[in-house]
């Protein structure tokens, strides 16, 4: 009976140390849109990869103000797949851009992932 009961727990161990689930690898953590001038085009794309073994999910996406409105995919994305989340910062806002969006994910990796936006928004001349 102990030697069952020390197989049964090998084996589990075993099993989930190579399990490894959805995981969230993004080409990029930060979006430098460099300096541009006020009510230029505010949509960039964050792209990631789902290097996992299972169905990826973005749980939820939210950012830092309201000024930066950032898009989840609705659908899971497959193991080896990629995906996008887009983000829509509003450039009628002269001034520096540091901001954050978070992401929330079933990735067994990293659950939360910050990422981030920076540049500057110039005024028209």
């Amino acid at each position: 009976m102990k030697n069952i009961s020390f197989l049964i727990v090998f084996m589990a161990s075993f099993v989930m140390a190579y399990a490894q689930g959805p995981q969230l690898t993004f080409e990029s953590n930060v979006i430098d849109y460099g300096t541009i001038e006020k009510g230029s085009d505010g949509i960039r794309v964050f792209r990631f990869t789902n290097t996992g073994d299972a169905p990826l999910i973005i749980e939820k996406v939210y950012s830092s103000c309201g000024c930066t409105i950032p898009k989840k995919p609705e659908a899971p994305i497959a193991p080896g797949k990629q995906g996008e989340i887009q983000v829509k910062y509003d450039t009628n806002r002269v001034g520096p851009i540091r901001k954050t969006v978070t992401v929330n994910s079933n990735a067994t990796d990293q659950k939360t992932v910050a990422l981030k936006i920076k540049g500057t928004v110039t005024a028209l001349e």
